[in-house]
């Protein structure tokens, strides 16, 4: 599923051509990605002006004149812009110039349009690249579940996701199943700093392709190269030597050096 660095990715790859072009018309095909009366959610597209593309953990934020279209990239979908619509194209929004293609095999995004974003994001935790230290252990001490779960849930940060919990524990040298409200503040702050590093360093190589992620352009991330936990099971560590192991955490894959990573 892309996480916050090939969402920002892609939102970056959007800023430069969509802000101030007009949606002419859409068609939605899915049920699954567009709920509901998808009629009536092209009507209240249609003659609409593209103000601004933003993001919001894993959301792309398309600002319009009036009210706001976002887009969940699920596990498969990807947002092309000016893109021939192919097989699984189940969003062609026409532009005043070109269009913009939402493509998703497995039908796990979704396109909907909102009037109240406030309320459609209550419930999301602070953005990592943001959150102080300070809020982060702050945060971090009212919950008693294991770092990894912790990480993913969205309430608590919002955009990281299972690649990126597994590299920020790796680099953090904590264990996955760790007990968030017991570790000490200076884990918590590697922690903290760990996460700010891998997504940033994540989002100057464009993101991780690991099955279906492009950007815009259709152009593929490369910091899958230099994942070092996620994706290597059985792999040395390349601190230790030892080998990576997997676990499941949350119903999750879960990658980490029992030899590195301490509870």
């Amino acid at each position: 599923m892309p996480e916050l660095p090939e969402v920002e990715t892609v939102v970056r790859s959007l800023v430069p051509h969509l802000p101030g072009r007009k949606i002419l018309s859409a068609e939605f095909g899915s049920k699954h990605v567009t709920p509901g009366n998808r009629g009536a959610l092209a009507g209240k597209l249609a003659g609409r002006t593209i103000r601004a593309v933003t993001r919001r953990g894993k959301h792309i934020v398309i600002g319009l004149d009036e009210g706001t279209l976002v887009v969940h990239l699920g596990m498969t979908g990807q947002l092309l812009l000016d893109a021939t619509p192919k097989n699984h194209a189940y969003g062609i929004f026409h532009l005043d110039t070109g269009m913009l293609v939402y493509r998703d095999p497995r039908q796990f995004g979704s396109i909907a349009w909102h009037a109240d974003l406030a309320k459609l994001f209550a419930k999301l935790g602070p953005e990592p690249l943001s959150v102080t230290v300070e809020e982060f252990a702050a945060r971090l001490k009212k919950h008693k579940m294991r770092i990894k779960a912790l990480l993913l849930n969205q309430s608590f940060v919002a955009g990281v996701g299972n690649i990126y919990a597994d590299e920020i524990l790796y680099a953090a040298k904590v264990h996955p199943l760790a007990m968030a409200s017991k570790l000490s503040k200076p884990r918590v702050a590697l922690i903290h700093q760990a996460m700010r590093e891998i997504l940033t360093m994540a989002i100057e190589h464009g993101g991780s392709s690991i099955s279906d992620y492009v950007d815009a352009a259709g152009e593929r991330g490369w910091f899958q190269i230099l994942h070092n936990a996620y994706g290597r099971e059985g792999e040395p560590c390349l601190r230790c030597g030892g080998a990576i192991k997997k676990i499941l955490v949350a119903q999750r894959g879960t990658h980490f050096c029992p030899g590195c990573q301490k509870r």
